[in-house]
């Protein structure tokens, strides 16, 4: 996750525009560099298996862990989100850099301390569960809420067997009771087999492709 300048606290509305009870919120943060199919195929899979009630995207001002060399600006990948989001409950902003956080560790800390009553779970790809233990403090992510791991071509074994997977084995919980992650107090983590999806941002720019061609329904 990334950051920049600290900025004013964002009014409610920018980071909640939710219906009255909506309180089941997915977190699906990177660099969205760009936003793209696959991305919104995990957040609708998301809400599906999680039963939640919206998904925020955070569009990271510059994950700390990627070059800046070949990042769009925040503004043109925030733009890119929306487009690519086409769901009224997926819902792309910039909460990072309006929260001044860098790392994702700080901004859980912050959210769950704006909305306590929120249920909160973060949601990661495989891929990322096998390189979570390069994040700064990534243990306290997994202490401060539930973990959910959506299947990616080619990671799972590695995720499965990696180092977050085993430090965390006991804390899992099966995908036939993902569901009632969202009310799991932390650490509790799953891993949700879905329909894979070959969508990749890094395809993407290599190929100069439109990255909303194909968007799923």
């Amino acid at each position: 996750m990334a950051g920049g300048a600290p900025a004013s606290p964002p009014p409610p509305d920018r980071l909640a525009a939710l219906a009255p009870g909506r309180r089941r919120i997915g977190l699906l943060g990177g660099s969205f560099n760009p936003a793209h199919d696959g991305h919104r195929h995990l957040s609708l899979w998301a809400m599906r298996r999680l039963g939640l009630d919206a998904v925020w995207w955070l569009v990271s001002p510059q994950n700390p862990l990627k070059p800046a060399a070949g990042m769009a600006p925040l503004r043109e990948r925030l733009a890119g989100a929306r487009r690519a989001a086409r769901h009224p409950r997926i819902r792309p902003t910039d909460v990072e850099r309006a929260l001044g956080t860098i790392y994702t560790a700080d901004t859980v800390r912050a959210l769950r301390r704006r909305f306590p009553r929120t249920r909160f779970v973060w949601l990661m790809g495989a891929d990322n569960l096998r390189q979570i233990p390069r994040w700064d403090r990534w243990a306290q992510i997994f202490a401060a809420l539930p973990v959910a791991v959506f299947d990616r071509p080619s990671y799972a074994l590695g995720a499965l067997s990696g180092k977050a997977a085993r430090r965390y084995a006991r804390e899992r919980v099966p995908a036939r009771a993902a569901r009632t992650l969202p009310d799991r107090p932390p650490p509790a983590w799953t891993f949700v087999r879905i329909p894979l999806h070959p969508a990749s941002a890094t395809r993407i720019r290599s190929r100069g492709e439109d990255a909303t061609r194909e968007m799923t329904p």
